[in-house]
């Protein structure tokens, strides 16, 4: 295995319900993240320690940058626009329904690709299996069902030349990879990056870093865990909390990884033993990450 990460520090001690999907906005120099459940939407500005937290008033799964400005947000009903600035006031505005046909989805991790394809995944309320899909939202709007048949769609990323797709189906414990196409946005020939036994954790959020490898987020696996382009386990960095839930590079050069956590249903036993539960934390693991592309649209 590489050489070991910098040491795991609690940075937002938030007590997030769900805390999910970090997300660098080198336009400010902020982290993006959100807690799922009760629909807040939190930044951190890295140099001075501050944070925000912004109502969305409905469950979101996930936000991203947007090229014209603002912010996209996934919520359970769909898309929507935040053309805040400084992304803590002003109105949140539908841009674009998804599943409204199945009021018992709701959107959950996103991404985008260099062309400004936003990717968006669908989760139902009981995770029932197979019922949830990938969407492809083109820059105009379009929404593409790409792949139906998940149960609990979570994270997305590419590699550093976008000719491999990375995609998590948590239920299935799989990071699946399929080659890309960045002319059309379209995956094909699907196999398995990695799966683990249910006893090491279900596999969340991910992110890639420069040099290619995939590292993550393990939700009731105590960890984060580093995979090269072969599937090959390269490291492991564990953490003091269980419910680790997504990660992301960030800060000026890229270099910190940010990883969000849960405290879901946790009992007071529970959260006596993870008195950090729901935290944001930060380590610099050697490698720097991919910048995150913005949505076109």
């Amino acid at each position: 295995m590489s050489a070991p990460s910098s040491p795991v520090e609690l940075v937002v001690d938030a007590r997030a319900d769900v805390g999910e999907g970090p997300v660098w906005d080198d336009r400010c120099g902020r982290l993006l993240w959100v807690d799922i459940t009760p629909g807040l939407l939190h930044t951190l500005d890295p140099r001075s320690g501050s944070t925000t937290v912004h109502p969305a008033g409905q469950a979101l799964g996930s936000v991203a940058v947007r090229a014209r400005g603002g912010l996209v947000l996934a919520l359970r009903d769909g898309l929507h626009a935040l053309h805040a600035a400084d992304a803590i006031a002003g109105p949140i505005e539908p841009l674009l329904p998804i599943d409204a046909d199945r009021p018992l989805l709701s959107l959950n991790d996103s991404a985008c690709d260099s062309a400004g394809r936003l990717w968006v995944g669908s989760v139902s309320d009981g995770e029932e299996p197979g019922s949830g899909r990938l969407y492809r939202v083109d820059p105009d709007l379009r929404v593409t069902p790409v792949l139906d048949g998940t149960t609990l769609a979570n994270g997305i990323g590419w590699s550093p030349d976008e000719r491999t797709m990375y995609f998590v189906d948590s239920t299935a414990l799989t990071v699946f990879a399929f080659d890309y196409d960045l002319s059309t946005g379209t995956p094909t020939g699907r196999r398995v990056l990695a799966r683990t036994a249910e006893p090491l954790g279900l596999p969340d959020g991910l992110a890639v870093d420069e040099e290619g490898f995939v590292w993550v987020a393990y939700w009731g696996g105590w960890c984060v865990r580093r995979y090269a382009p072969d599937g090959s386990l390269d490291r492991v960095v564990e953490l003091p909390v269980a419910q680790v839930s997504s990660c992301g590079f960030g800060g000026d050069d890229l270099g910190d990884l940010y990883v969000t956590t849960a405290a879901f249903e946790l009992g007071p036993g529970e959260l006596a033993r993870q008195p950090a539960a729901g935290g944001l934390f930060r380590l610099r693991p050697g490698n720097k990450g991919l910048p995150a592309h913005r949505f076109g649209g």
